[in-house]
């Protein structure tokens, strides 16, 4: 075939695996032929192809503008023939919400999950369709300050204004502070996604990806602080919305009755299980901060 490039298909998913984890952006294409440029050989990478063009037919969603993955996707679909980026009328009739879902799809994000499912394109793509789909219900996007701020002045949770030692924004979670039944669990999931959003969007105009999750178990009680089913939404959240955003969740001076909630909660965390550590608030400050950097209640 006239003009045609070597390719170099992996004989398999290992091997397609460890070619994208080399490759510092696998979701960064050569224009026009889903190829990566791993040392001196070219590999053949379909997996950031398939998804996009999944999600792109399926959802009818722009991922960045004219340039985009999904724009060069869709020409190339289309046979061929010279084609136009712009919305197409069908796409114009879609509702602001899914409008509101392209921005979350673009291509970090489409990078973000292949590599929290192993660029396994049939995993990623049902995990995609779950985020966005409860993003079109929660509408995140959407939430204000103003919104959260009754909660939010309980001081029950706040975005800690200094980085830790590995550079990392960190959640502080006062857990005798969430009284269960006080407010509606609705307004706790906003809070929650709030401050999530908000400590994301500070590690990326530092340069980072992840998160630190701390909660501070000092005078935990049960049952008036064992929520549950707060509980369950967090671990949804960070498995689901928010995968691999979370470095590490300290419980920080857990009390012996907080154990039969945390044998609760621990298997519904699976894999992020791991992420946990007890520590004490000494070791949190000599570990995680430096003198000018911990959290007051923790100095």
């Amino acid at each position: 075939m006239p003009g045609r490039r070597d390719v170099v298909h992996p004989q398999n998913q290992t091997e397609s695996r460890a070619a994208c984890e080399h490759f510092e952006n696998p979701l960064l294409l050569a224009s026009g032929n889903c190829k990566l440029v791993i040392g001196s050989k070219q590999c053949y990478i379909s997996v950031a192809c398939r998804l996009a063009g999944r999600l792109v037919d399926a959802l009818a969603i722009q991922l960045s503008g004219s340039h985009s993955l999904a724009c060069r996707l869709r020409s190339r679909q289309l046979h061929g023939q010279p084609q136009g980026c712009g919305p197409s009328r069908g796409q114009a009739r879609r509702s602001k919400s899914m409008t509101m879902q392209s921005s979350k799809l673009n291509d970090e994000t489409l990078q973000w999950y292949l590599r929290d499912r192993y660029f396994d394109v049939d995993e990623a793509e049902q995990k995609l369709r779950r985020m966005l789909a409860w993003r079109e219900d929660f509408q995140p996007d959407h939430i204000t300050a103003s919104q959260v701020a009754k909660e939010a002045s309980s001081g029950k949770a706040y975005v800690h204004s200094h980085l830790d030692v590995y550079g990392r924004p960190a959640i502080v979670i006062r857990t005798r502070l969430h009284v269960v039944g006080q407010y509606p669990i609705n307004d706790s999931k906003r809070l929650a996604v709030f401050l999530i959003d908000q400590a994301i969007a500070q590690a990326q105009s530092a340069g980072g990806e992840q998160i630190l999750g701390i909660f501070d178990l000092r005078d935990f009680q049960v049952p008036r602080n064992s929520d549950f089913l707060f509980a369950r939404f967090m671990v949804e959240a960070f498995f689901e919305y928010y995968p691999r955003r979370v470095a590490q969740v300290l419980f920080v001076e857990a009390p012996w009755m907080f154990q039969p909630a945390w044998a609760a909660i621990q298997p519904l965390m699976r894999k992020y299980a791991a992420l946990v550590r007890f520590v004490s608030k000494e070791e949190l400050a000599r570990e995680y901060f430096t003198p000018n950097t911990t959290p007051d209640e923790f100095k």
